[in-house]
């Protein structure tokens, strides 16, 4: 897959609950991403944002619809398509340049050459030039989601999923990692889509956000962050930001109030 337009077509998922229910986690997406676009993805719990982007990394399927990157269906894993998860996923008994190297030997394809090359690039990248040779334990949390960020960036994928990477994370390292992930983005030019709760960090680091429902999850508004591209944390004191942030939260506020009645009418 080449690095091209997301087109997701109609697509629904439903799961089979152990006593037979059976649930509907994301209803009828109908979404074009172009190439090289940002976006985040909001949501209250349990609205199918995993769901749906685990079903564009290939991870799970779609019970209708479909999921294509440029002219391929995508119907399974593929290395075109890198994700960076919410838990820690490095190899403890590994070192930095040993994570970021261990997914392209696990893909091959790369020679030991190239190898070593790429992951001296993407640790210089991520910003942890003096670290490569220190083992996770050593590492704070955020230098932690720094590696799987790397590893994930060595393999070159032209589609780049988020699943909110940053959540065990305290604010300030939040804000400094978002500013990264912003600037390698505007470096690698990858469509990226990444899944949070911060708002904040949403708008700070998107092109456009959507809001997802309640479950069944759905895309019920589609916000445009029309804020300079070389913006950093001192845009969030503006106006602009302030009315971007209200009216994600205006809609965001009513669907976690119908899924906290709902689930309190269900737990009745």
């Amino acid at each position: 897959m080449s690095n091209a337009d997301i087109e997701i077509s109609d697509l629904t998922v439903q799961f089979t609950t152990p006593k037979g229910q059976v649930v509907t986690a994301v209803q009828e997406v109908e979404q074009l991403i172009p190439a090289q676009k940002f976006i985040s993805i909001v949501g209250p719990s349990g609205c199918g944002k995993s769901t749906l982007l685990n079903v564009i990394a290939g991870l799970q399927k779609a019970s209708s619809g479909s999921v294509r990157i440029g002219d391929t269906a995508v119907t399974g894993p593929d290395p075109s398509i890198g994700m960076v998860f919410q838990e820690d996923s490095t190899l403890p008994w590994k070192t930095t340049e040993e994570n970021v190297e261990f997914g392209m030997r696990m893909l091959g394809g790369f020679s030991r050459a190239e190898r070593r090359r790429r992951t001296r690039e993407m640790i210089e990248m991520v910003g942890l030039d003096g670290f490569e040779h220190v083992h996770p334990a050593n590492l704070s949390g955020g230098m932690r989601q720094r590696v799987a960020l790397a590893r994930t960036l060595a393999q070159q994928p032209s589609v780049l999923l988020m699943d909110e990477p940053f959540a065990a994370l305290d604010q300030q390292t939040r804000l400094l990692l978002g500013a990264e992930v912003r600037r390698i983005w505007n470096q690698t030019q990858q469509t990226v889509l990444f899944v949070t709760h911060d708002l904040s960090e949403a708008i700070l680091m998107s092109q456009q956000v959507w809001v997802m429902s309640y479950r069944p999850g759905r895309i019920i508004d589609v916000i445009d962050i029309d804020l300079p591209d070389d913006r950093d944390a001192s845009v969030v004191s503006t106006h602009e930001f302030n009315e971007l942030q209200n009216r994600i939260w205006s809609t965001l506020q009513r669907e976690a109030m119908r899924g906290f009645e709902a689930e309190k009418e269900a737990a009745a």
